[in-house]
């Protein structure tokens, strides 16, 4: 069983001194940056010049430098920006300024992983991730709660980079849900598979799938939408609850004896298992990573533009669109806007 952390195991005094960059001031950016500044901490937000995030962190009432001053700065460097960039950041910006006994910190463990950067020895490397949009990283933070957290250990050259790691996670209120203990590899590759074959990938083709079905079928598009789609996170809330048998024992027997004879034969399970084992392999070997890297460097993001640029257009984005325009729950303001 995975080790687990909680309040009793972090000691924020190994923040003491340490000066804190936060390179980004995204979704999980400004979370941790408000929260660690809200747990006492001595923190900056590094951005590139002319960022349109710059003013609102400085509203927000944090210090704000350039990457490379906030790096110079530091001795703490968590690295919150796209994955795609962070190597190219990383090398111009940050590792000039790295020096024996600071620490380099990650959300997720791709660009150490694949190795798109190599932090120098002598510095401790450590990843503090969330499992949680960062508007919920800092509502629940706020609200005296927090939202589990993992924690690695890459490098520890100090000998303290648990102990480290720990501390910040506490930081942003992660010690108050739990710690789960993992490694680089581990996240990364659970990670994206979780993504790809279920929680993004997976689950928008099966709501998009029944969509389109139900449409096609002569049923009015603001039904298939409400019941494909819409009722997704209902049911998803019963289960990050309870677990599926709460949300089982919450729906009615119908809907129940339905998820036992037709849930099955929409996706069989041995041939899924066995699509789900391929995509697994093109990230374990890299396939994958080789392939997003690509798209970014040397093929203009066509592919995943092109995607992106179809995705709105699609009638159940416009119907969606105009449901929750026209309804209550559409005016819920609870959603992580903040900049990528």
């Amino acid at each position: 069983m995975a080790k687990m952390y909680y309040e009793q195991d972090c000691d924020l005094n190994y923040l003491n001194g340490r000066k804190i960059a936060i390179i980004g001031y995204g979704s999980q950016g400004h979370a941790h940056a408000l929260n660690l500044k809200d747990s006492g901490c001595d923190v900056c937000v590094g951005l590139r010049e002319g960022s349109k995030n710059w003013k609102v962190a400085e509203a927000a009432g944090l210090t704000v430098k350039t990457i490379a001053e906030a790096a110079k700065w530091a001795n703490v460097v968590m690295i919150l920006i796209n994955d795609e960039i962070q190597a190219e950041v990383y090398k111009k910006d940050i590792a000039p300024y790295l020096e024996p006994g600071d620490a380099l910190a990650f959300a997720h463990g791709f660009n150490i992983r694949y190795k798109q950067i190599v932090p120098p020895e002598g510095i401790d490397v450590f990843m503090a991730a969330p499992k949680g949009p960062g508007h919920t990283v800092r509502s629940t933070y706020v609200a005296g709660k927090g939202v589990p957290c993992l924690v690695a250990v890459e490098q520890n050259a100090t000998g303290k980079a648990n102990e480290l790691a720990l501390a910040y996670i506490a930081g942003i209120g992660g010690a108050r849900a739990g710690i789960m203990e993992t490694t680089f590899h581990d996240e990364t590759e659970t990670d994206l598979f979780g993504e790809q074959c279920v929680l993004c990938g997976g689950v928008v083709d099966l709501m998009r799938c029944g969509f389109e079905v139900l449409v096609e079928a002569g049923y009015e598009p603001e039904n298939a939408y409400f019941e494909c789609i819409h009722e997704m996170k209902l049911i998803v809330d019963l289960i990050n609850k309870g677990g599926i048998a709460a949300m089982n024992y919450s729906i009615s027997d119908t809907a129940e004896f339905g998820e036992y004879v037709s849930g099955p034969r929409v996706i069989p399970h041995e041939e899924t298992k066995a699509r789900m084992r391929a995509v697994l392999s093109d990230i374990q070997d890299g396939s994958f990573a080789g392939r997003w890297i690509a798209e970014n460097k040397s093929m203009g993001r066509t592919f995943f533009n092109s995607k992106r640029d179809a995705l709105p257009k699609h009638q159940m984005e416009v119907v969606g669109k105009q449901l929750r325009e026209s309804m209550i729950w559409g005016k819920d303001s609870d959603l992580d806007t903040a900049s990528k």
